[in-house]
């Protein structure tokens, strides 16, 4: 596989979608000689699908790379399946997995990655799909869904956008403790909370985790101390659950 998963899309000086994990996606590139990316745009709700098009093209254009939105696409499996690469925007993790579900591009999606070997870039809700299930994102369940299910990537779960800071007057549980509910329930799982400005890369069966600004990655099992991992720490573990 060649896969990239970024907690977000952009952060304080890198002011392009993606633009921190661009030397990443260069190597995704180089490596697979992808040039057509399709963009799935459905998580987007407060924006334009175009202008989302547009945007992660202005990022890509230095590599020589063409994007076109699957939203545009007559039969979205056939663009799928054309298509060099998939790269998928964050938004709504609930809306994304449902329009996904509903068009019956899972298992589309999973055989171009898996069997084809195609690059998949996502990020925020992007990142989420690519795990078992969207158990672990933050969105709210904005319309009525109950699949779970998504693409199953990778064998262990994402929670993008990772903070674990306490604002001043808050007195909700801390992202930490919504994830030590979860394993409560879900013993078994494994959860990385990887923060803004951070990404997995899979090249082959080798994952890698990156920081573009010295955060780390923080690794959260069921009554177990969380650790943390730091870029080029040995996360190959994670492959394994």
């Amino acid at each position: 596989m060649n896969v990239v998963l970024l907690s977000n899309g952009i952060i304080p000086g890198k002011n392009k979608v993606m633009e921190y994990g661009l030397e990443t996606i260069r190597k995704v590139v180089e490596k697979t000689g992808a040039r057509k990316f399709v963009l799935v745009p459905y998580a987007v709700i407060r924006a334009s699908h175009d202008d989302r098009v547009a945007a992660v093209q202005e990022t890509l254009s230095e590599l020589g790379c063409e994007v076109i939105g699957l939203h545009r696409c007559e039969d979205p499996v056939t663009a799928i399946e054309q298509a060099d690469g998939i790269i998928v925007s964050g938004g709504n993790t609930w809306v994304l997995n449902k329009t996904l579900h509903d068009l019956g591009l899972i298992n589309v999606i999973r055989k171009a990655v898996i069997t084809h070997n195609k690059p998949y870039i996502g990020w925020s809700a992007g990142a989420n799909i690519a795990c078992p299930t969207i158990r672990t994102t933050n969105d709210m369940p904005i319309i009525t869904s109950v699949v779970m299910n998504s693409l199953n990537l990778v064998p262990f779960q994402i929670n993008p956008h990772y903070i674990e800071a306490s604002p001043a007057g808050h007195n909700g549980e801390t992202r930490d403790q919504r994830i030590e509910e979860f394993l409560a329930v879900n013993r078994h799982e494994v959860v990385a909370g990887i923060p803004e400005g951070t990404l997995f890369h899979i090249d082959g069966e080798t994952l890698n985790f990156i920081s573009a600004n010295g955060k780390s990655m923080k690794l959260f099992r069921h009554e177990v101390a969380a650790e943390v991992f730091q870029e080029d720490d040995n996360v190959q573990f994670l492959m394994d659950q």
